[in-house]
């Protein structure tokens, strides 16, 4: 049990670690003016269907019944074309420390979705912690509102909201579709996801595309976009279900505080951003949030104290 939670844990973090960094290497490609957030959306999602599909030719075959195919379509639906296309697509309207901060309210969104969906018991501590975080996340939004003026990082509303429908969007993947992730390794199921979110995205993001503009694209924005099928995508989705088998939604979902601390290192000191008290404040109340959540007890550990509670008297 210890090995496996180990696996879940370092799984979880290098995914959130090559996460962190998509939004800075994100505005550095949408800065050229040469990739549109709708190009690199597609570029993540024909790239990852295509390696997940070359790697799955050096991996054990698995059968997948019909049913599963189709709950694969759905989970693609939630877990990669509503969530990447709008955190894209967010990314290229907002600044990245903004953009990434958001990310770190998945776990308050999972926690909910778990206790309507999973009927885990929502507890005083739950409660505060999404209060905590909540507030974290709205400060950042409305602290982008004034920002909006055309100067180098700035941050805006709806590039910020984008942003927060993509963590919604992926924290109802991370709950609803645990137990068909727990069923298949990741390459079998990312291969097949990613080939559903190719098709669904394609009619929406080929003219984009094929607008980019890549004669004019230097050695180093091909090694971003690299990193971002690659890195962002490919590693990242294939360490990321290694995680959700082996951890709770809560705790697996946790590991995203990992993202705004690199997705921060890297745009300040690339002079891609700013960080104002402000902007301090809202990262520390979504972390403390964060923090409150991960530590609230489940409803196993409820149970089995109530359990012990009733066998003492």
């Amino acid at each position: 049990m210890e090995d496996k939670n180990f696996r879940g844990h370092a799984a979880m973090l290098g995914a959130c670690i090559t996460f962190g960094l998509l939004a800075p290497v994100s505005k550095s490609l949408f800065g050229t003016g040469l990739v549109s957030a709708y190009a690199l959306t597609m570029m993540r999602m024909g790239g990852g269907a295509v390696v997940f599909w070359i790697a799955s030719l050096f991996t054990r075959r698995e059968h997948v019944p019909p049913r599963d195919l189709l709950l694969f379509f759905f989970a693609s639906l939630l877990g990669i074309v509503l969530n990447q296309g709008t955190y894209v697509l967010g990314v290229s309207k907002t600044s990245p420390i903004d953009a990434s901060v958001v990310t770190t309210t998945t776990p308050i969104f999972v926690m909910v979705i778990a206790a309507l969906y999973l009927r885990e018991p929502i507890t005083g501590k739950k409660i505060l912690g999404v209060v905590v975080g909540a507030a974290g996340a709205l400060l950042l939004i409305l602290s982008g509102a004034h920002l909006v003026s055309g100067r180098t990082g700035s941050g805006s509303v709806s590039g910020d909201l984008l942003c927060l429908f993509a963590q919604l969007s992926f924290a109802t993947y991370f709950v609803v579709f645990k137990k068909l992730i727990s069923r298949y390794s990741p390459v079998t199921l990312m291969k097949w996801m990613f080939l559903y979110a190719t098709a669904c995205c394609l009619p929406f993001g080929y003219s984009d595309l094929k607008a980019v503009g890549w004669a004019e694209l230097g050695w180093a924005d091909y090694a971003q976009i690299a990193y971002v099928v690659l890195g962002a995508t490919f590693l990242a989705y294939l360490l990321m279900p290694i995680g959700q088998k082996n951890l709770r939604p809560t705790v697996a979902s946790s590991y995203n505080y990992v993202q705004p601390l690199v997705a921060t290192l890297v745009a300040v000191s690339l002079g891609m951003d700013t960080f104002g008290w402000l902007k301090g404040v809202a990262v520390l109340l979504v972390f403390a949030g964060v923090y409150i959540v991960t530590i609230s007890k489940s409803r196993a550990q409820l149970e089995a104290e109530a359990g012990r509670g009733s066998a003492s008297r």
